[in-house]
């Protein structure tokens, strides 16, 4: 398993594919050199809306490179007018190999060469991924795919980057992201 991308943003305010003006954190871009990890997530990366996003169980975001391939089909089908994918384009801030989300459950631990993570929940989207993406079928599509990706806690503090190799220790195995995701969001498919 490898990280692909370290990726952060600041809060914006801009105007998405779709027209739709807004503030938010979730175009995250990749950073070159290692990047600090803090209680509350990567140094120079912001959150918009704290009540979704952010604080110490969602400190940082992962999410499966594997699953860009589907998002540049789909919105190529949907006509959007933007250049290609790159990492941090789903809103993540770490883009990752080799882990899917039906491999991953509450309370596994990522662990990376300087820093450790803990996988607290599955990502729920909103309406700033349909604006981000460029389609109001999105975060839908999120939902039916269960392509979600999962927020991390810190675990030990350190430094991540790009091209680092991890590996999954495996927590207490009760609850799986797969799993949870589709119980929460089984009403919005």
């Amino acid at each position: 398993m490898q990280l692909l991308s370290v990726n952060t943003a600041r809060v914006e305010h801009f105007v998405a594919t779709n027209g739709q003006a807004l503030d938010s954190a979730i175009r995250k871009r990749p950073r070159q050199g290692a990047v600090v990890v803090g209680p509350l997530g990567l140094e120079g990366d912001e959150q918009a809306d704290l009540t979704v996003h952010g604080g110490v169980a969602k400190a940082v975001y992962a999410y499966p490179q594997a699953h860009y391939p589907f998002w540049q089909t789909v919105r190529g089908q949907a006509k959007v007018d933007a250049p290609p994918l790159q990492p941090g384009d789903c809103g993540e801030n770490l883009t990752l190999a080799g882990l899917l989300e039906g491999q991953v459950w509450i309370g596994d631990v990522l662990r990376f060469p300087d820093c450790e993570l803990i996988v607290s929940e599955p990502r729920y989207p909103c309406f700033k991924f349909n604006a981000h993406m460029g389609f109001n079928q999105a975060a839908k599509l999120m939902v039916q795919s269960g392509y979600c990706g999962f927020y991390l806690a810190v675990k030990r503090e350190g430094s991540l980057a790009a091209g680092q190799a991890f590996e999954l220790l495996p927590g207490p195995r009760e609850v799986g992201i797969v799993e949870l995701f589709k119980a929460k969001m089984k009403n919005k498919a």
